[in-house]
């Protein structure tokens, strides 16, 4: 049975959740916050979806549920943040925050993330970084577990990219992709629901293309080369050059190779520092106009640009509430059992 659950309740329950499992209670607020924001954006493979993968995290020492963050600088611009495992939505938060503080003073603020664990929904942060009236670009690199043409099996990570640009009157355009056809999220989603995948999305563990979701190991990576390319550079601009590679760690000797980590790259620009600051707002709004004007191939299909059709989710299930899947429901409802945790009212559905 699907569960309905409203944004607000389901922010409190995730955020007990975690409370319970030791996170303090200002990151559990955070954690929570990010996986709310997916659930409500209809981005339900980083919604609660997580919250039991999350807690195994924690429970195994894997994610840190009392990180020490720390922020090292030699440029006003920039910083690196030493994450000590924080859960990605607390690291990546703070990242985005001290961006957005270095930006209004150099007009560029520039944070590397060394060391978490599962960034979430990478858009959160873009968008973050947008709603302070900047723009905002994040990179992610990960564990290997996506195919690479001529490799057999696992050997790049499905490493997103998002952008976030303020548009006055609209919703940010907001670009949120992975470098993969589909996320191993979606997979497992796939899979519960008993659907057929997309073909040219996954590949069986020897990399052989399949539509079968109980088959699939791996995602593909977008548009084949130029997917896994992306992957590979995004590893250069985040884990080597925070001074953590991933890749080489995965694929070489190194006993801690296969420990569970990802890094990230967190820009934000002020379009003031570009001396359009007055204009750019306006202009941004503009263009958005443009496209949505361009004539339709289909009168019936409405042309949207990115970010637009996941805002107007997020306004309907912000009055409606937020979907949970069954499966999901059940394991938060044996998390809640273990941790002592009430179990929110729900509408089903």
């Amino acid at each position: 049975m699907k569960v309905v659950l409203p944004a607000a309740g389901l922010r409190t329950f995730t955020t007990a959740l975690f409370t319970a499992a030791g996170v303090a209670p200002d990151h559990a607020a955070t954690i929570a916050d990010v996986l709310t924001w997916a659930g409500l954006r209809g981005v339900d493979s980083h919604g609660v979806s997580r919250v039991p993968r999350y807690l195994e995290l924690l429970d195994s020492g894997e994610a840190s549920a009392r990180p020490s963050l720390v922020f090292g600088s030699t440029s006003p611009a920039v910083a690196v943040l030493d994450a000590d495992r924080a859960p990605g939505p607390v690291a990546l938060t703070a990242a985005a925050d001290e961006a957005i503080t270095r930006a209004r003073v150099s007009g560029i603020g520039a944070v590397g993330v060394r060391r978490t664990v599962h960034t979430g929904a990478i858009g959160y942060y873009t968008s973050r970084i947008a709603d302070a009236g900047l723009v905002g670009v994040a990179f992610v690199a990960g564990m290997p577990n996506m195919a690479y043409p001529g490799v057999t099996g696992a050997a790049v990570a499905t490493s997103p990219l998002s952008i976030a640009v303020p548009a006055p009157g609209h919703p940010p355009a907001l670009l949120d992709m992975a470098t993969a056809g589909i996320a191993l999220g979606r997979i497992a989603q796939f899979r519960n629901a008993g659907k057929t995948l997309p073909e040219g999305t996954a590949a069986t563990a020897d990399g052989t293309p399949t539509t079968d979701p109980n088959l699939a190991t791996m995602p593909l990576p977008l548009g084949g080369a130029k997917g896994a390319g992306m992957s590979l550079v995004f590893e250069l601009i985040t884990s080597v050059l925070v001074g953590a590679p991933i890749f080489s760690s995965f694929h070489g000797d190194d006993p801690q190779g296969r420990v569970h980590r990802q890094n990230a790259l967190i820009l934000a620009l002020d379009p003031a520092a570009f001396g359009e600051a007055e204009a750019f707002g306006p202009a941004v709004a503009a263009t958005l106009e443009t496209l949505k004007g361009l004539p339709r191939a289909d009168e019936d299909v409405e042309i949207r640009y990115p970010g637009e059709g996941s805002a107007a989710v997020a306004t309907r299930r912000a009055a409606a509430g937020v979907p949970v899947a069954p499966k999901v429901w059940a394991e938060l409802q044996v998390a809640a059992a273990k941790r002592g945790v009430p179990v929110p009212a729900v509408n089903p559905v």
